[in-house]
């Protein structure tokens, strides 16, 4: 087998996941998904090339980090591939006239991204999604206890029974069908937003 060839300047998985802003698993997955080319050492050790990493980075949403939003704004993240869907939720949720942070991206390593920084308050996201899937995304997710205070919403196609086979959902986890029941998706925000209001003047 031929050797490879090793980039002038490489990181090791934890100087990875820093300079991405994400956690040191989510940086493991995104390397056995292809996500980030690395290798190992002769001691087994992964290193990520300065270029894997500088592209991983160019791949996010227009804009860099994103810092929370002030602590008067209930912040949802949308995690949605269909750009008409991600539209639609933009106008629809703009017309609830509801103090609400908004951000929508397209797959699940958006996500592992943002949420990091931001902490939303909300989740919404599809199943299927390219890059990273929603169960994979909510295995993650559900793997660190400081994202516990954190609502979930699935909004699927997927009838019960495919997600059963799949290993179902985690616990606390809410699911509302596509089309979207914009009605229900709203009385659940409503009701999130008063038990946030009611927690913080506590």
């Amino acid at each position: 087998m031929p050797a490879q060839t090793t980039p002038k300047k490489y990181y090791s998985t934890r100087e990875a996941a820093k300079l991405l802003g994400v956690s040191l698993t989510t940086v493991q997955s995104m390397v056995e998904k292809g996500e980030l080319q690395a290798w190992k050492t002769s001691g087994g050790h992964r290193r990520i090339g300065e270029d894997a990493v500088q592209k991983a980075l160019n791949q996010r949403q227009p804009g860099g980090s994103v810092e929370r939003a002030g602590s008067s704004k209930y912040s949802i993240l949308i995690a949605e591939d269909d750009p008409v869907l991600c539209k639609l939720y933009e106008k629809t949720i703009g017309t609830w006239k509801m103090p609400i942070d908004l951000t929508i991206v397209q797959n699940g390593i958006e996500v592992t991204f943002l949420i990091e920084r931001t902490r939303p308050d909300l989740l919404i996201l599809d199943l299927k999604m390219p890059r990273m899937d929603g169960f994979q995304l909510l295995k993650i997710i559900r793997s660190y206890p400081e994202y516990d205070a954190m609502d979930i919403v699935v909004v699927s196609g997927m009838d019960s029974a495919d997600i059963a086979k799949r290993g179902g959902l985690a616990p606390g986890v809410a699911e509302f069908p596509k089309p979207v029941p914009w009605q229900q998706l709203r009385g659940f925000v409503q009701a999130a937003m008063s038990r946030r209001q009611l927690s913080v003047a506590r």
